[in-house]
């Protein structure tokens, strides 16, 4: 299951050190649903690997402004602080794993 992202826990996570990725969602969001089982599939599979986590953007406006998140589903890889890819728009999930696999 993937982490809630908020901006109480945001800052701790990306000081960790570990490759994060987020995944800009809202509950009203048809596309975001076809996302999240996979978002909560990969964050399973990358346990301890990477920090994958879903950030409501209804309730986590520091964040969705930080990165400019305009429209959702917007997934954002980060690696040693940086956004280093991202992906706007539902996908499949060997489209995320592969750029999951590249953070490491």
């Amino acid at each position: 299951m993937a982490l809630a992202i908020t901006n109480e826990n945001y800052e701790s996570l990306i000081a960790s050190g570990q490759p994060v990725v987020i995944d800009f969602w809202a509950e009203w969001c048809g596309p975001c649903r076809m996302v999240g089982p996979i978002i909560d599939e990969l964050a399973t599979e990358y346990e301890g690997k990477v920090v994958i986590g879903k950030c409501d953007v209804d309730s986590a406006d520091d964040i969705v402004a930080q990165y400019r998140v305009r429209n959702i589903p917007t997934v954002i890889f980060i690696k040693n602080g940086e956004v280093v890819d991202k992906v706007v728009g539902a996908t499949s999930k060997e489209t995320l794993k592969a750029k999951v696999d590249a953070l490491l």
